[in-house]
């Protein structure tokens, strides 16, 4: 049986995938991605304007770590599905305005 974090963690991968807009700079075969998933933008100077974007649109606690950047999605159990799907849909649309 596949995990609520896994299937989360697969939608999120798929659309980051899906994209040449956004990249996963880590191996997917790491466990821990499941909960965590970091992602870059193509533009690093867009990622500010990413983030605010989010929050406006109710997504946060997207900054990544301090001295790598980029965003990271945290999947832990108190997110529920719908998030991940209102977070790529999110990503889709930047990415149409913005690529």
């Amino acid at each position: 049986m596949v995990s609520a974090i896994r299937v989360k963690a697969q939608t999120l991968y798929a659309a980051i995938d899906a994209s040449g807009f956004y990249k996963n700079p880590v191996a997917q075969n790491c466990p821990l991605l499941d909960e965590n998933v970091p992602f870059t933008l193509a533009q690093r100077n867009l990622d500010g304007a990413f983030l605010e974007a989010a929050a406006a649109a109710g997504l946060t606690n997207l900054e990544g770590h301090r001295l790598v950047g980029g965003m990271r999605a945290s999947l832990y159990n108190a997110m529920p599905l719908a998030g991940v799907q209102a977070l790529t849909a999110f990503m889709k649309e930047f990415e149409r305005r913005h690529g």
